[in-house]
C-alpha cells in the first residue's frame, strides 16, 4: 500500500471489517426522540452515570462478573461489551462521586477475561465480548452470559469481533493502571504489566517509522499497520507503567512510542497524520480527529498544542433537522466535530445499500466532541474553555434529546440518560460509521471532560 491507499485501521476499523456494519445499518439509524423539556431533577453528569450503570446492570441474572454493554439494543449489536469502551467506563467511574466499587467490579472482569480466555493464556484481551443471552440474526441461540459454563470469557465470534488490537490492550492497561494507583491492589498493577508484555511482545517493529503495530486477527496473524492513535496510547499506557513499577524499560518503550507519533506530525498544517499501512510511507489522508486531541492529552507538547486547532476548526459540524440525511428532530441542531477529514466528503446521495443510511456530512461525532472539549480544557489558551463548554452543552442537548425510546438489555433506561454516538449516521472514512445510539464511550469521555479528568496524563 503507497501513502495515498487506503488508510490504516484505526482502533475501531476492526468493528467495521465483517458482520457489525452490515448489522448496524440494517437496524436504521434510531430515530431520534425529543426527550422531555423543562428543568432537570438530577444533572446531566448524573444522568450519564445513570446510563453506565443500568448498561453494566443489564444481565443481572448471568451473574456477578460483568462488563458494560456497549451500545443500547436498537444498535443491532445485542449484549457486545467491547473492551475500548469498559476500559473508558473504568475511567469514567473512578473520576465520578462513589464511582469507585463500579470500576473495581469491572476491572476484575477484564482481569477475569484476560485469565479465562478460552484460547489464548498470553494476557490478551479480545476486542468484544458478549454480556447477555440472545438470538442471533440466523436464529441460533445464545445463552450464556459473560462467563460461560465452562469457565470461560463468552468472546463476540458472532460479530468477528475476536481479534486483539494494541489500541484496545492499551486503553484496556490504562484503566488497569488506573485502579492500581487508585487502590494500592497489586493484582491490578499485574494485569497492566500483563498487557504492556504482550503489547512489546507482538507490536513492536523495527520498520523505519518504528514505534508498535496495530495488533493481530482474530486468526492470531499480526497486522501491518502502525496507527498514530496506537502508538499515543502507549505513550500513556507505558508512562504509568514506568511510574508504578520503577522499571526502566517501560521508559525506553514509551519514547519509542512517542518517536513514532511526533514523525506523523505536520508543521506546515499544525495536525498529525493518522499513521503508516508499511512502516516506511506516512498516510496523509483521512486526517481524523482523535490524532489531534490524544495526542496533546498524553504528549502535553506545547509545540504540538495547535493541532486542537485544526481539529476545532477543520472538522467543525453542525447538525440539522433540514441536512438531506439528518435524523434530527425538527427545531433541534447539535454542533461538534466529525471523524475525520473523510467525513466532510461522504456521499450523501449514495444509494443505499444493505440497508446502511446515507451519512450526513455534517453528523456530529460526540465522542470526539467530548474529548475535543477536554483537550480544549487541558491546553487552557484563551478561549478555550469557552469552547469547551459549548461543546458539552451539545452533548447535554444530545442526551436530553436523542435515542429516546432505547433499551439495554430489554429494559428501559433511565430518562434521558446516555450520549449517542453520533447525532446523525456518519461515515467515518475508515470503513464503518456511527450512529445515534447511545453509547457507553460517548457517554464516558462526556463524563471525562466534565470532571476534567484527563486518562491520557500524568
Amino acid at each position: 500500500m503507497t501513502g495515498s491507499s487506503r488508510p490504516p485501521l484505526s482502533r475501531r476499523t476492526l468493528i467495521g471489517t465483517g458482520l457489525g456494519v452490515a448489522v448496524l445499518a440494517a437496524t436504521g439509524t434510531g430515530t431520534a426522540h425529543a426527550g422531555t423539556q423543562g428543568t432537570s431533577a438530577t444533572s446531566a453528569p448524573r444522568r450519564a452515570r445513570a446510563f453506565l450503570a443500568a448498561a453494566m446492570d443489564a444481565y443481572p441474572d448471568h451473574g456477578p462478573i460483568r462488563l458494560t454493554q456497549s451500545y443500547t439494543d436498537q444498535a443491532g449489536l445485542f449484549s457486545t461489551a467491547f473492551t475500548y469502551d469498559n476500559a473508558l467506563a473504568i475511567l469514567a467511574h473512578l473520576a465520578s462521586p462513589g464511582g469507585r466499587s463500579r470500576a473495581v467490579a469491572l476491572g476484575d472482569a477484564l482481569l477475569y477475561a484476560q485469565a479465562h480466555d478460552p484460547v489464548y493464556d498470553d494476557g490478551r484481551l479480545r476486542q468484544a465480548y458478549n454480556v447477555g443471552p440472545y438470538t442471533f440474526y440466523d436464529g441460533s441461540p445464545q445463552p450464556d452470559g459473560f462467563v460461560r459454563a465452562d469457565g470461560t470469557v463468552n468472546v463476540g465470534t458472532q460479530f468477528g469481533f475476536t481479534g486483539t488490537a494494541v489500541g484496545d490492550m492499551a486503553w484496556a492497561g490504562i484503566a488497569l493502571a488506573a485502579l492500581a494507583a487508585r487502590t494500592g491492589e497489586r493484582r491490578f498493577l499485574t494485569g497492566a504489566v500483563r498487557i504492556g508484555e504482550w503489547i512489546e511482545r507482538v507490536g513492536r517493529t523495527d520498520e523505519p517509522l518504528g514505534g508498535y503495530k496495530f495488533g493481530v486477527d482474530g486468526a492470531g496473524n499480526r497486522l501491518p499497520f502502525t496507527s498514530t492513535e496506537h502508538n499515543t496510547d502507549l505513550v500513556a499506557l507505558f508512562g504509568r507503567l514506568a511510574r508504578l513499577t520503577g522499571d526502566r524499560v517501560w521508559r525506553e518503550r514509551r519514547a519509542r512510542a512517542r518517536a513514532f507519533v511526533v514523525k506523523m506530525w505536520e508543521p506546515s498544517g499544525g495536525f498529525f497524520y493518522t499513521g503508516t499501512n508499511d512502516g516506511v510511507t506516512i498516510n496523509r489522508s483521512p486526517v481524523p480527529e482523535d490524532t489531534q486531541t490524544w495526542t496533546h492529552l498524553a504528549l502535553g507538547s506545547p509545540a504540538h498544542s495547535r493541532s486542537l486547532d485544526w481539529a476545532a476548526a477543520e472538522l467543525a459540524v453542525l447538525d440539522t433537522a433540514d441536512r438531506p440525511n439528518s435524523t434530527v428532530p425538527a427545531g433541534q441542531s447539535y454542533e461538534g466535530v466529525t471523524f475525520s477529514s473523510a467525513s466532510l466528503l461522504a456521499n450523501e446521495g449514495a444509494p443505499i445499500a444493505d440497508g446502511q443510511p446515507r451519512p450526513d456530512r455534517n453528523g456530529v461525532w460526540f465522542e470526539g466532541t467530548a474529548h475535543l472539549a477536554l483537550a480544549l480544557r487541558h491546553r487552557g489558551h484563551p478561549g478555550d474553555e469557552k469552547r469547551a463548554r459549548r461543546l458539552l452543552g451539545s452533548a447535554e442537548r444530545a442526551q436530553d434529546h436523542l435515542g429516546g425510546a432505547q433499551t439495554v438489555g430489554g429494559r428501559a433506561l433511565p430518562a434521558r440518560s446516555g450520549v449517542v454516538s453520533a447525532s446523525s449516521p456518519l461515515d467515518t472514512g475508515f470503513g464503518f460509521g456511527y450512529y445515534p445510539y447511545r453509547h457507553t464511550g460517548a457517554t464516558a469521555w462526556y463524563l471525562l471532560a466534565t470532571a476534567r479528568a484527563n486518562p491520557l496524563g500524568g
